[in-house]
């Protein structure tokens, strides 16, 4: 059997970094980014949302935006409680959303951002076939019996579709209508080759937070795909990242 993916907690600053991962993806999305922060002198938290790195992606399903915002305001409760006090919240993809709409609503955290996040609705999104593609492999190493897994994965394209949908009425209604709400610097980094969303959708977003009169840190990595934070990027996002943790906050 594979091993799951763990949550992480590397404690060593006392600023403190949560990093959210990305819709059907785990910790380990953005292990590598809270390492190097970790060796940058920053406490990183590194959760994992409800449904997730189960190897069965019914799970995830069976799951819901509100859920996964809960999951963000924990984790934000979880370092509290822990002592911090200076705590950013970053997110990829759909992570992103969630740190964005903790930051719209929490004036107690420093600052954050998103990287390939979805705010907006683009003109394409391959979303939905990734999901369907990976619950392909991961059922293919389940125990589950081969007509099982058949009847699994015929019932997925409409299932997904669903939950994409309650994302993105989330994402229109909780998030980037609040966009107004944010008050502090904000990062956005953005692979130019993405392959699930339209990575025009970042300067969208980068367009708007201008418009509102709000400092953004933006990032445009030409040649890289969705995944930044592991990716032909992911030095230069690390960087960068320091550099808006360290010059803004």
């Amino acid at each position: 059997m594979f091993k799951q993916p763990e949550p992480f907690y590397f404690e060593h600053g006392e600023h403190a970094v949560i990093l959210l991962h990305a819709y059907a993806g785990s910790a380990n999305d953005v292990r590598m980014l809270g390492r190097a922060l970790e060796r940058a002198n920053y406490t990183v938290y590194g959760p994992q949302f409800s449904g997730h790195a189960t190897g069965d992606p019914r799970d995830i399903l069976r799951q819901s935006p509100a859920q996964w915002w809960q999951d963000t305001q924990q984790a934000i409760s979880f370092m509290r409680q822990k002592g911090y006090t200076k705590i950013s919240i970053f997110g990829l993809s759909l992570g992103g959303v969630f740190a964005t709409a903790a930051l719209e609503r929490d004036a107690q955290l420093l600052g954050g951002g998103t990287f390939s996040s979805p705010l907006f609705n683009g003109n394409h999104s391959e979303v939905a076939e990734m999901f369907v593609t990976l619950s392909q492999h991961q059922l293919a190493h389940s125990q589950l019996a081969a007509a099982t897994q058949a009847q699994i994965l015929a019932a997925l394209p409409e299932q997904v579709a669903q939950q994409l949908q309650a994302i993105n009425d989330f994402t229109a209604t909780q998030v980037t209508a609040q966009l107004s709400q944010l008050t502090r610097p904000f990062f956005i980094g953005q692979g130019g080759q993405d392959e699930l969303i339209d990575a025009t959708v970042a300067e969208r977003l980068r367009d708007q937070l201008l418009a509102n009169q709000l400092p953004v840190d933006f990032h445009w990595y030409a040649d890289s795909g969705h995944v930044i934070t592991v990716n032909t990027a992911h030095h230069q996002l690390e960087q960068d990242v320091l550099t808006y943790l360290k010059k803004y906050l």
